[in-house]
């Protein structure tokens, strides 16, 4: 099998994937981030059990990463708007700040890596916009894909 550009034509020219042919299936993908505090920001965002003037840090950036699924289609412009049937985001605390991790589901004829990876990305950039006053050393690093099901490959990262 040959390795090419989905989204690139035989001229070079950006397109939109002709997906009308493929059959409709089960389709997951699950993304995960990190957002880094430094020590004395998280410390003090445990004493404040993460809440905010704003209300809670954590709580706010589910609902913007739920959003931000929902929006894939209308920010990164090739992809396709899709049905969605699942989107939850986990924000869990870990050793130098918060892992999020945001699984979506859907039937369709073509994959939900991208909803998986946007709602990661706009669920962490809001923990960052909350959080900012305290300081501008907060890290959002390693977006990735964790898995993909459902389409022509499966794919699991390797741990």
């Amino acid at each position: 099998m040959e390795n090419k550009l989905s989204h690139i034509d035989a001229s070079g020219n950006a397109r939109m994937v002709d997906v009308g042919e493929k059959d409709v299936v089960s389709r997951t993908a699950t993304a995960s981030g990190e957002i880094i505090f430094p020590k004395d920001v998280l410390d003090t965002l445990r004493k404040q059990d993460f809440l905010s003037t704003k209300g809670s840090i954590i709580q706010t950036a589910v609902i913007a990463g739920i959003q931000g699924v929902k929006k894939t289609a209308d920010l990164i412009p090739l992809c396709h708007s899709l049905t969605l049937s699942k989107v939850k985001i986990d924000i869990s605390q870990s050793k130098q700040g918060l892992t999020i991790v945001c699984k979506v589901k859907c039937m369709g004829q073509t994959g939900v890596e991208m909803e998986a990876l946007t709602g990661v990305s706009v669920a962490a950039l809001t923990v960052y916009d909350m959080c900012k006053a305290l300081s501008q050393e907060i890290r959002i690093t390693s977006i990735q894909l964790d898995e993909k099901k459902g389409g022509k490959k499966d794919f699991t990262r390797s741990k």
